[in-house]
């Protein structure tokens, strides 16, 4: 009988983790940006369609674009399965955007050895004055004009770094408010930037639990109630099916491309290949791979907080070392250039946002190919200077020709492949040898080549 009992239990076990509803994994490691809010916003999609119990979003994150990370948690409150962020495995970490990101889950979780905070909005556009140079009195007669005007400045950048701060409190404070999670330390973790590991962060209630990995944190959710739009569900994730939902080939070219640093070099190969297009019309491949290129960078600086007044600078820069190699400018276009395009570069991205700064290498390794550009239009200019006049008149005195044709009153000659009507003080005969020795308007005046000159 006892047999019989065991039997049947085990049955119903196993039919009930078949028919139990699957729970879908996303990974988010890296900055948070455009890819990373469509990545997340079809995995939720996905859940949906698959009628998922909980999605997990196992999480490792120096944080990332203020606007991607908006859009990732408008998503996770809106959908109708339950998310709960995992911060794994040991050694990851829930900064900045991804602090906000915690408190807008259903289920706050953290592996041992991760910790999360820092969540201060960085500012922008920062002028980098120093506190010596605020204390640093004007000096001269402009002394309270220049007084006035520093205090003004610096009171709108503190009045603006207010109220982006006050902005993002707010924002985390009603969040924390939502999931019943500690606002105060929300609220520090902004206006202060201070950071939790995983077990302060559960003591002071920051997040729900702490587990090793997923299955551990699976077999702990399991019988927990979560309220959703739409209303409550029962959660029954002891060994149910984990589905984990992989980023397609559109996610990755798009994380691809919205790399700031990819983005920059495909700029550059745009406005490179339409240049040489433009240089040398009908190549066709330069301005096809440049075309192309140009456009995938436009997109992407549609999806990142770009300077425009970066791209023009850079533009300009490359224009201008273009101009060298057109105008004598003696390299005053070309330094110019170069220094316009460096300025640009480095202020083409408009944020601090960790992941989100075009490498100082890359920026210095494009500056000194532009400054060797430069260099080799200096060293063609100067090389041409000093070769001798190749077309108009200097260059068709003293060349040689063959007579082709003596009609009596008119006689032509070839001469350096075109015919040429000429002129000599005594007679010609076809087939002869002539040296040009002056230009009539277009008659040629030439005179028979002598024996043993060479042409």
């Amino acid at each position: 009988m006892r047999a019989v009992v065991l039997l049947l239990w085990c049955w119903v076990s196993l039919a009930t983790a078949q028919t139990a509803p699957p729970v879908v994994v996303l990974v988010q490691n890296g900055a948070i940006g455009p890819a990373s809010a469509e990545y997340l916003h079809r995995g939720l999609e996905k859940a949906a369609e698959l009628k998922a119990q909980l999605v997990v979003v196992r999480m490792d994150t120096p944080g990332g674009l203020d606007t991607s990370m908006r859009a990732i948690i408008k998503d996770i409150l809106a959908s109708p399965v339950p998310v709960a962020v995992f911060v794994a495995p040991n050694g990851a970490r829930a900064a900045s955007a991804g602090t906000y990101i915690l408190y807008a889950s259903h289920v706050a979780a953290m592996a041992p050895a991760t910790n999360l905070g820092a969540a201060t909005p960085i500012a922008i556009g920062d002028t980098g004055e120093t506190d010596e140079s605020r204390r640093k009195p004007a000096k001269g007669k402009d002394k309270d004009k220049d007084a006035g005007s520093d205090s003004g400045v610096r009171s709108t950048r503190e009045t603006m770094t207010r109220k982006v701060t006050n902005d993002a409190a707010a924002f985390i404070r009603g969040l924390a408010q939502l999931r019943g999670r500690n606002a105060e330390w929300a609220d520090k973790a902004v206006r202060e930037a201070v950071s939790l590991s995983a077990d302060e962060a559960l003591k002071l209630k920051v997040i729900d639990l702490v587990a090793e990995d997923v299955p551990q944190l699976l077999a702990r959710l399991d019988g927990r109630k979560i309220a959703v739009p739409g209303g409550e569900k029962r959660l029954a994730t002891a060994g149910a099916n984990v589905v984990e939902y992989q980023p397609d080939w559109r996610i990755r070219l798009l994380s691809a491309i919205t790399d700031p640093g990819v983005a920059y070099i495909l700029m550059l190969i745009g406005i490179y290949g339409l240049l040489l297009e433009f240089y040398m019309p009908g190549a066709v491949a330069p301005g096809v791979i440049g075309g192309i290129c140009l456009l995938v960078a436009m997109f992407a600086f549609h999806l990142l907080p770009v300077s425009y007044t970066g791209f023009a600078l850079i533009v300009l820069g490359i224009g201008l070392l273009v101009a060298e190699y057109f105008v004598a400018g003696f390299g005053i276009l070309g330094f110019g250039g170069v220094v316009a395009f460096a300025i640009g570069s480095v202020m083409l991205i408009d944020t601090d946002a960790p992941g989100f700064a075009i490498p100082l290498g890359l920026i210095g390794g494009a500056t000194a190919v532009s400054a060797l550009f430069l260099l080799a239009v200096l060293y063609l200019a100067l090389r041409a200077r000093k070769r001798p006049v190749v077309s108009g008149r200097e260059r068709i005195v003293g060349a040689t020709g063959e007579i082709v044709e003596d009609t009596g009153r008119e006689t032509y000659a070839r001469i350096q492949g075109e015919v040429w009507e000429v002129r000599s003080p005594g007679a010609l005969n076809r087939g002869e040898i002539v040296r040009v020795t002056g230009i009539d308007g277009l008659v040629l005046v030439v005179e028979p080549e002598r024996k043993g000159e060479g042409s």
